[in-house]
């Protein structure tokens, strides 16, 4: 098992013969780290900590810690890291702050560099969280959605599948599948071409196109247009987008905005990291 000679393990740590622990990396308490996986210099990973198979933890790294959270009185609680997991110099992810509870990052997860995943939050398969961005507690982010960096994501908020949230959003409401966010919890696009990319077909796309248009440009009531909005979805990605926007939701969903739209259209210039990730993952076309 190749652990650097200063490397700290703890005696309870369930350590795979494959895994690589990096010099003055810190593993404390009864954690397990399976294999392939390796902690880079100085990463710390504590307390009732899962790592699953060929991850990937760099630099100071937090993994496990306790929740940033008054009401937490030290009982067990968790943190699941899934399988070919990467996460980036000093990402944080703390454990659940009820007891027994579990904050879990999906297989195949990327966390960049300062971003923070809160307790109890769930990141489901291929999520991406790019740098500086902070998840808050209770925070659910489904299947290959992308939260930009610098993004503000307030507690209980779910993202959907797919979704694209632009750079420095805030987000106090939940957006839904395939939608792209932008600004203050507004609804700016629908993600079309990250759809094709996984595979959704031509009438996928287009039913989530006439949702959106719907839900966001029609100038109806929302129970009105939500009314017409579950009339016509038929495929499976439409009937995905009803399903979330009726479940239950302690937050509320984001809203339209025209102006933001426009904003978000005429920043894609050529030449902005940002700005151009935005535009082949969220735009319209």
């Amino acid at each position: 098992m190749p652990i650097h000679p200063t490397a700290i393990v703890d005696p309870q740590a369930e350590i795979d013969s494959t895994a690589d622990i990096g010099p003055y990396a810190v593993v404390e308490g009864p954690v397990r780290i399976g294999a392939r996986s390796k902690l880079r210099a100085h990463a710390f990973v504590n307390g009732w900590t899962t790592i699953g198979r060929d991850c990937d933890i760099h630099p100071f790294a937090v993994i496990g810690n306790l929740p940033q959270d008054f009401h937490y009185g030290g009982q067990r609680s968790y943190c699941r890291i899934g399988d070919r997991v990467v996460i980036r110099e000093g990402a944080t992810v703390h454990r659940g702050t009820q007891p027994e509870s579990a904050t879990v990052i999906g297989d195949e997860c990327l966390l960049m560099a300062y971003a923070h995943v809160g307790h109890n939050c769930i990141l489901d398969a291929g999520v991406k969280v790019y740098n500086m961005t902070a998840l808050s507690g209770h925070v659910e982010v489904g299947a290959l959605a992308i939260i930009s960096g610098y993004a503000l994501i307030h507690q209980f908020v779910r993202i959907g599948r797919l979704a694209f949230v632009a750079a420095q959003t805030r987000l106090g409401m939940d957006v839904p599948p395939f939608m792209t966010a932008m600004g203050e919890s507004t609804i700016v696009q629908y993600n079309s071409i990250g759809m094709r990319r996984a595979g959704y077909d031509n009438d996928d796309i287009g039913e989530i196109r006439r949702i959106h248009r719907i839900l966001y440009r029609s100038g109806h009531l929302y129970s009105r247009a939500m009314e017409q909005a579950a009339r016509e979805a038929r495929t499976r990605a439409g009937r995905e987008l009803i399903a979330f926007l009726q479940a239950p939701s302690r937050r509320g969903h984001c809203v339209g905005g025209k102006h933001l739209r426009a904003r978000f259209h005429a920043n894609q210039t050529p030449g902005h990291a940002d700005q151009a990730h935005a535009t082949t993952e969220g735009s319209l076309h």
